[in-house]
């Protein structure tokens, strides 16, 4: 009697989230009962920068998303079947078109029988029936919901073939070398690949669209008036502190899949991890990524010190000096525990001479990390200095005339 109550307890627990009830369907991409185990903390916070992480994929990558800068990789240049993640390139568009006010998230769009043939994880779009660009988002991003992606695919582009070609062209933009699609919803096709760099860029890319947070952070919601259930299998949003997305994908080509983002203390990294033989490994990659990024690095924004900084004298203007101002900020990206070896050193141009303008370039902070430049600040005019001319100073001259 035990075993049997405990069987029916598990299997509650494996089914938490709303698999079928009644006529409710649950689209979805994948579940399995690694959604609802929580993760081991810190897996890989005590690894050292440099050391290998035990990551069992075909490929994997961590990059800092400000920079750029890669900061773990295994086989990231390896091309793989990147299964759903190739929405994430999708969504990069449909967020263009939305911002260029090409479509609008109330835009209606109706299913094309082709849309509509689609397999794989769908929500069943019927041809003919009428969603907003928003419900096909929540669709996408939650779900990864094949016919509502292509759906959005012919709403910006008029047919799916139109897009691809946009895909891939935003592709060659962004400097990606080792990705080619086919289709725009992952499915595994010839010719169709990536790898987990391309992605990384690809996911840098997609979180420039602050609006994509709102759609990758929701954990479950519904369409159709509830009869339709939309549930995210990116576990990590559930239970990594800071994860905002992104993207999951899963097909027998490619294995278990996951781009995933996430942000403390100003520091945004983007882990990937291609071809997982489980979804357990995927998110437990992923974490190992994330954690190795948080416990070893830390982003800064660098200020100039100003506090030294006074006018300085302008030849041949209306005033006789100008005052110099450093307000960027200059993004570092460093291992723990340097912040201390920054130093700061400053310069101005020398005979500077009017006419000058409201922000010219008139100096530099030169910035130092353990005595190497890592970057430099632009010193700025506070304000504009009008070239002195014969007729200013005759009108000087008039006006002290008659003050006398």
């Amino acid at each position: 009697m035990k075993r049997i109550i405990a069987v029916i307890l598990s299997l509650v627990l494996l089914f938490s989230l709303p698999l079928n009830v009644g006529a409710v369907r649950v689209a979805t991409e994948y579940v399995g009962a690694d959604l609802e185990s929580p993760l081991e903390e810190n897996v890989q916070a005590s690894a050292k920068v440099g050391e290998r992480l035990d990551i069992n994929a075909k490929s994997a990558v961590l990059m800092e998303y400000n920079t750029g800068k890669v900061l773990y990789e295994q086989d990231a240049d390896q091309k793989l079947a990147p299964a759903s993640i190739t929405k994430v390139m999708t969504l990069i568009l449909v967020m263009e078109a939305l911002e260029e006010g090409k479509i609008k998230l109330d835009t209606k769009v109706t299913a094309s029988e082709h849309a509509a043939s689609l397999g794989g994880s769908q929500i069943w779009l019927e041809p003919g029936e009428v969603m907003t660009i928003d419900e096909l988002l929540k669709a996408t991003v939650i779900a990864s919901a094949n016919d509502a992606t292509v759906a959005l695919a012919e709403a910006v582009s008029g047919s799916e073939e139109a897009f691809v070609q946009k895909m891939n062209e935003k592709a060659q933009a962004l400097g990606l070398k080792n990705t080619n699609f086919i289709n725009s919803y992952g499915l595994d096709a010839d010719g169709h690949y990536t790898t987990a760099y391309d992605i990384a860029v690809m996911s840098a890319e997609l979180i420039k669209h602050k609006l994509i947070r709102e759609y990758s952070t929701i954990k479950i919601d519904s369409l159709r008036g509830g009869e339709s259930e939309l549930v995210n299998t990116n576990k990590l949003i559930r239970y990594y502190d800071g994860c905002f997305g992104l993207k999951t994908g899963t097909t027998g080509k490619a294995g278990s899949c996951l781009t995933a983002t996430a942000e403390r203390d100003g520091l945004t990294l983007i882990a990937v991890v291609l071809g997982s033989p489980t979804s357990k490994d995927r998110f437990s990659g992923a974490q190992k990524l994330l954690d190795y990024g948080f416990a070893n690095y830390t982003f800064v924004d660098v200020k100039a010190d100003t506090s030294e900084f006074t006018a300085l004298p302008v030849k041949k203007g209306v005033t006789k000096s100008v005052m110099p101002i450093a307000e960027e900020g200059l993004p570092l990206l460093l291992k723990k525990g340097e912040e201390g070896g920054i130093t700061q050193s400053y310069s101005f141009e020398e005979n500077l001479t009017a006419p000058i303008k409201k922000g010219d370039i008139i100096g530099y902070v030169t910035v130092c990390l353990n005595g190497e430049e890592v970057g430099v600040i632009p010193i700025k005019a506070a304000s504009s200095v009008d070239k002195l001319t014969y007729f200013i100073c005759l009108g000087r001259l008039f006006k002290g005339l008659f003050t006398l």
